[in-house]
């Protein structure tokens, strides 16, 4: 493939494509060598100097579906969080479930006083030792990035909230952690500042280990917007019903009823092929 090709990316602006990139993302999603290597081969050959990144994304879906329909959701996984809007409070709700996975009980949308001035904080998480507050930053484009900007105000929000005691769980006491939790990635910038100053970061591609992908996959917390079998309406009608995880419409299937789905035999097969359940 011709590595002096330049790429659109979803904001505009241009950069020079990286078959390495492709590759490791159609990996992560579990694509076979023997896959790998057709898709980086079919896509070779219809690449065009400032190609759309949507355009070569749409490509390598529609290849991996046709080869296995579990490997091309893993593979939309990306952009189906992205599909968590357009607002960010379906995000937001998203981000508590992470918590919760990990034993935390969580409350979301709280406005909350700090030494000086009222805060809305996205997610409070809790348990017996730690009381926890997130920053949701949500974005459409997955071209964006939670940059310096972005860790300074968030930075500076935690440090007011410290300044003031809280009841959750029972317990009054202080902030221990101040979390920025996004769909997309940060700079460099705002990763080194945040590391320097005690700011917990989670994002696509950050840490390294741990991060928005592997939780994804570790814990099962596939966003329901990933369902081949489901239509753009059908995603809307399900979000505005607080739907949010594949697994909360394995739990409650009556969702789909409610909104006009009377044979869901196909969404609750694909639910279970996504999420790595056996069916019984």
């Amino acid at each position: 493939m011709n590595h002096l090709i330049s790429i659109t990316k979803s904001d505009g602006s241009k950069e020079l494509f990286e078959e390495r990139k492709l590759i490791e993302s159609l990996r992560n999603a579990g694509g076979s060598e023997r896959v790998i290597e057709e898709v980086i081969d079919h896509i070779g050959r219809e690449m065009y100097d400032g190609m759309p990144t949507s355009e070569i994304y749409a490509r390598a879906f529609k290849l991996l579906r046709a080869h296995s329909m579990p490997v091309a959701v893993r593979y939309s996984i990306r952009r189906a969080l992205s599909e968590l809007g357009p607002d960010g409070f379906p995000f937001e709700k998203y981000v508590a479930r992470i918590f919760q996975s990990w034993g935390y009980e969580t409350v979301v949308d709280q406005m909350l006083l700090g030494a000086c001035v009222a805060h809305e904080v996205d997610v409070v998480a809790w348990n017996k030792d730690k009381l926890l507050m997130v920053e949701a930053k949500f974005h459409n484009e997955l071209a964006m990035k939670s940059d310096l900007k972005v860790a300074l105000y968030i930075k500076a929000r935690f440090d007011d909230l410290r300044g003031n005691m809280f009841d959750y769980g029972g317990i009054t006491r202080n902030l221990d952690e101040g979390w920025l939790i996004t769909n997309t990635k940060f700079t460099d910038q705002a990763i080194h500042y945040s590391e320097c100053n005690g700011v917990k970061l989670l994002g696509w591609n950050y840490p390294k280990k741990g991060n928005l992908h592997d939780i994804i996959e570790e814990l099962r917390l596939h966003p329901f917007t990933c369902l081949i079998s489901l239509s753009n309406v059908q995603k809307r009608d399900l979000l505005a019903k607080g739907v949010v995880l594949c697994v909360d419409i394995l739990k409650n299937q009556q969702y789909l009823q409610e909104i006009g789905i009377k044979n869901n035999t196909e969404i609750i097969k694909e639910i279970n092929e996504v999420c790595g359940i056996k069916e019984n």
